[in-house]
């Protein structure tokens, strides 16, 4: 639809090499069709399985550290007590992901609700940059806006290519579409013809088009600049923040999307970074325990020494 190319089900993915994919997915999609109170469990007994790896290890250290750097004014306390919650829900992103992809509308609709979504109607025709941050409920938040207000989703092409369809696919239950990160043509095209963009301006994509400002007590965080030529190359659309999260009682998930925020005052590359990267501090602190820490947020150095932070 905006000049990206879908990636589509090829009849390669029946060769035997993949049955192993096609039973595990099967076997996935079975679980998915429990009650949602086991699905819980199941993905609380992911989390303990992921913390006994060795992966799960190392992404257990990352956090650890990035919530130093981030929060060096809380408690150690504190800060263990964030961590543990947040290896807690890793096993549960699993598991919404394929709530995500699979579940009907009907059963989505039955455990989320939205609240805020007037701020998408209403700003609607002159395109909406809906900025998201890397919760890990972000794939099933996508999904329940989606089912009242679809938009254009971007995404990372995944190496393969079964992969690269089966989540593309599952990104299209309930949105229009989907651009690849890199294609900002198409992006702009999509906001000048009064479209919905979903956008996730929080991780560090490297040191190509970034600057480097503050995020939380990081004073030189690599931020990309993606924002600014999306704002300015589409001035008159919207930048509306949401965050979609897991209820504390589990009993469902409420996304909450706020009010636009005004980028027009400002003009230039860094400025519009640091008034996003303040945007995305404020969604974060509304579900701290939820964000994606085990990212290497802090990994592009300036002065190229690229991982100092993490040794």
């Amino acid at each position: 639809m905006y000049e990206n190319h879908l990636p589509k089900f090829q009849k390669a993915f029946l060769h035997p090499k993949h049955w192993g994919f096609w039973l595990g997915l099967g076997f996935y999609w079975l679980i998915l069709c429990l009650p949602y109170p086991i699905l819980v469990r199941i993905g609380k007994g992911l989390s303990w399985l992921f913390s006994q790896l060795k992966v799960g290890k190392r992404r257990e250290q990352i956090a650890r550290r990035n919530l130093l750097l981030a929060f060096p004014e809380l408690s150690e306390q504190r800060r263990e007590e964030i961590l543990r919650a947040n290896m807690q829900n890793v096993g549960m992103a699993i598991i919404e992901t394929g709530m995500a992809w699979f579940w009907s509308d009907r059963r989505i609709k039955k455990w989320s609700k939205v609240e805020g979504l007037h701020h998408l109607k209403d700003n609607a025709e002159k395109g909406i940059v809906f900025v998201g941050v890397h919760f890990l409920t972000l794939e099933l938040g996508a999904r329940i806006v989606g089912l009242y207000h679809p938009g254009i989703g971007i995404y990372r092409p995944n190496d393969k290519p079964i992969m690269n369809w089966l989540q593309t696919w599952g990104r299209l239950r309930s949105n229009k579409d989907v651009v690849e990160r890199k294609n900002l043509r198409a992006m702009l095209k999509a906001l000048r013809q009064g479209e919905t963009i979903w956008y996730a301006p929080d991780h560090d994509y490297g040191r190509k088009s970034a600057v480097f400002i503050p995020f939380f007590s990081v004073q030189d965080a690599a931020t990309t600049t993606g924002s600014y030529y999306l704002i300015k190359g589409s001035p008159e659309s919207k930048v509306v923040p949401f965050a979609p999260l897991r209820n504390a009682d589990y009993s469902g998930y409420t996304v909450t999307i706020s009010a636009p925020v005004d980028f027009s005052d400002l003009t230039e590359a860094k400025e519009i970074a640091m008034r996003m990267n303040k945007l995305v501090e404020t969604e974060i602190l509304k579900g701290v325990e939820q964000y994606m820490w085990l990212h290497r947020r802090f990994k592009t150095e300036e002065n190229g020494d690229d991982g100092r932070k993490y040794r």
